[in-house]
Order: C-alpha cells, then structure tokens, then sequence
C-alpha cells in the first residue's frame, strides 16, 4: 500500500518532474509549434541572406552595380499601341514601363471580362438538354483546353496577318471603320467644352439606379411586390445622360480615320497585336470557366430548382434567382485562380510584339541597360501586386456573395 503523500516513481507525476525542461517543451504542443515556426524562419532569412550576398558578390565580379537609376534614363525606343498615355522615345525608362503595364492591365480587365461572359454562356449551354448545341460546346471545350495558349494566340494572330488587307484596301464600313492588317480604325471621340456636365449626368444615373435598387429590394422584402428593375435601371443610365446630352447642345464630336500616305491617321487605332492576345486569351480562359461554372451548377440540389418550379417560377427566373446564387459558392474559389491565370498568360504578349510590361521593361530595356536583377524584381513586384488585388477583390467578392443563414 502507498502512503498518502508519496508518489510512486513510476507515476505519471514522477515522471514529469524528473524530464528535462527542453524535452518537455517540445513535447506541448503550443510551444513546439512556435519552436518549429522560429527554426523555419532563421531558415529562410538565412537562405535568402546566402542568396543576396551571392548575388552581390557575383555582381560585383562582373563590375555591375545595384541600382535603379536608370530608369531615369531615356527609354529610345517606340511603343506604337499607347491608348492611355502619350510617350515618345525620348521619354524615360519608367515611363515606358508606366504604358507597358497600362497595356497589360487593358489586356487583363478586358479578357477577364469577356472570358467571364463566354464562359457562362458556354456553361449553361454544356447543360443544354439539346444534344447537338451540348455536343458542340463539349468539343469546343476540350479541343481548347488541350491546346497550349500560346499557339492560340499564335493562330489567331496569323489570321489576323494574313487574311485581312493592307491598308490601301482596307474593308471599308460605311466609310467610318476600316479592317486591315495593321489594325482596326474607328472614329475617336472629341470631347467639347459643355461634355462634363453629361459626365455629371452619369453619375447621378449611376446613383438613382443604386437607391432604386435598394428602395425595390425592401419592397420586395416587405410585400412581395416585384418591380422591373432591370428595364428602368437601363432606361435611366440611358436616358438621363443623352438627355443631358441634347441639351447641353450635343458636345461631341467624331474624328474620322483617313488614308494618308501607307497608313491611316486620325481616329482611334486598334492593333492586331491587342485584338489577338485578348481574344486568344479570354476563349483559352472560357474554356476552364465553363467547367467550373458547370460544376457549381450542378452542385445544386435538383430539389431546389423543382421547389422553384413547384412554385411557379420560369425557368429563367429560376435560374437567376435560385441555382447562380448558390452556384457562386462553388464558382467562385476556382474562378478567381482562372483569372490569376488569364493575368498571368498576359506576359506571352512578347511572342506576337504587344508591348506590355514584359516587352518593355522586362525585354528592350533589360537588353539596353544590362539590369537583368532590377528589370526582374520590378516584373516580380508588378505581378504579386497585380495578383494580390485580384485575390482580395475575389474574396470580398466571395463574402459578400455567401449564403447567410437566418
């Protein structure tokens, strides 16, 4: 028998005391886990310390010296699609750099945009009961996405080269638009004195549908009652600013594109170079969308849309108002990668000469100042950046589209 204030040496206690404190450190969970997280960090910073000296010491090797001081230096070379910003060669590195990643924005937001629209579309209609339009859609797909995306851009660029005209017999569209081979020329917009108050009108358009839209949802909330939201939320963006239009005494005018010397001038000019890596990439980039959207559709329980029809909903109102809203907990995750990825592909511009921040900054001015470390770590930077705000759009986008529970 043990007499009661003793403890036996093979007690859980005993044992305890007599471990050492490093082992039983280790052995709590809490404190192991910050011991592992220290230990990983004087890893890595370790690393990276190896890493920077090897860097300048191999630098200083070759007589080089770390700095961004030239992007200050004159850029000397032309980027002939700058739709934003006006630049010349004799304007600066970072300038350049400036309209490359102008470029390359355009070509992201824009094939976002349209990949977004396709891929829907094509979603919905790989879920079509009518097997032709399912069948078609199906080989699309998968002919698309088992293709590399560079050769689609490549392909769509040729088409683009070699099946339109040169300039002197550019197709000719009501003597306003012109095809050819060099690019797409449009009449361009000239803003008159008088246009900011049709800018103030869209505006104030812009608020009324978003306080209507707000005002009918409460209504709808409360009585049931359903307004046509839609139908007068175009009616107002479209007729508030065109009648502010008319009488603010139409300030606006068209400049006309007109064949001068091999080229056209005046008007708006949109290069093939621009028209073929969006397109290339936002029907590349539908492809996967469709899928996922076809996978978060059918995520849906059938029981929720016979319950909407058990209602008396259509079809379509079905679809809008029962199955996309819990969908989107499904699509959006895997959409917001496909639109890191569409951002990312960008960069294969410089296959077909597009002059985004790759060409500029990570291509001739790499070739003209010898700065292949800074030129990559500004391209590196411009990317996690770009990346960063696509994913914490995504995820507030993500939670304000989450299903709440009541």
């Amino acid at each position: 028998m043990i007499q009661r204030g003793f403890l036996r040496m093979d007690s859980p206690s005993a044992t305890t005391e007599n471990t050492p404190l490093l082992l039983r450190l280790w052995r709590n969970q809490q404190h192991r886990s910050i011991t592992i997280q220290i230990i990983t960090m004087v890893v890595l910073f370790t690393i990276l310390g190896m890493i920077g000296n090897n860097v300048a010491t191999n630098l200083e090797k070759a007589g080089k010296e770390f700095s961004f001081g030239f992007l200050n230096y004159p850029a000397g070379y032309d980027i002939t699609f700058q739709p934003f910003i006006s630049y010349s060669p004799t304007d600066t590195h970072t300038r350049a750099g400036i309209i490359g990643l102008l470029n390359t924005l355009l070509v992201a937001v824009s094939g976002v945009i349209i990949a977004t629209i396709l891929g829907f579309t094509m979603g919905i209609l790989r879920l079509s009961s009518n097997w032709l339009v399912n069948r078609m859609v199906y080989v699309f797909l998968e002919f698309t996405r088992n293709v590399p995306v560079l050769l689609h851009i490549l392909f769509v660029y040729g088409i683009f080269l070699y099946t339109l005209p040169v300039p002197k017999k550019a197709i000719n569209i009501s003597d306003t638009v012109f095809l050819s081979n060099r690019g797409f020329y449009t009449p361009a917009p000239v803003f008159e004195e008088g246009f900011g108050y049709v800018l103030i009108a869209i505006l104030v358009a812009v608020l009324i549908v978003f306080f209507f839209k707000q005002w009918a949802k409460k209504i709808q909330d409360t009585t049931g009652k359903i307004y046509p939201v839609f139908y007068v939320s175009i009616a107002i963006l479209i007729g508030l600013p065109l009648l502010t239009f008319f009488i603010s005494g139409s300030p606006l005018s068209m400049e006309m594109p007109a064949m001068k010397g091999f080229n056209f001038k005046g008007g708006t000019s949109i290069k093939p170079e621009y028209i073929a890596l969006t397109f290339a990439l936002s029907y590349y980039t539908s492809c996967f969308i469709a899928e996922i959207v076809r996978g978060g559709v059918l995520a849906v329980s059938k029981g929720q849309t016979e319950a909407a029809h058990g209602l008396g909903l259509r079809p379509n109102r079905t679809l809008q108002l029962v199955v996309i809203p819990q969908a989107l907990r499904v699509i959006i995750p895997p959409l917001c990668s496909q639109y890191l990825n569409l951002t990312k592909n960008s960069s294969l511009a410089i296959a077909i000469g597009y002059m985004d921040v790759v060409a500029t900054i990570g291509g001739i001015t790499l070739m003209q100042t010898g700065k292949e470390m800074e030129t990559m770590i500004i391209l590196l930077l411009v990317y996690l950046f770009i990346s960063l705000v696509i994913s914490a759009f995504m995820n507030w986008f993500n939670r304000k589209m989450a299903l709440v529970e009541r």
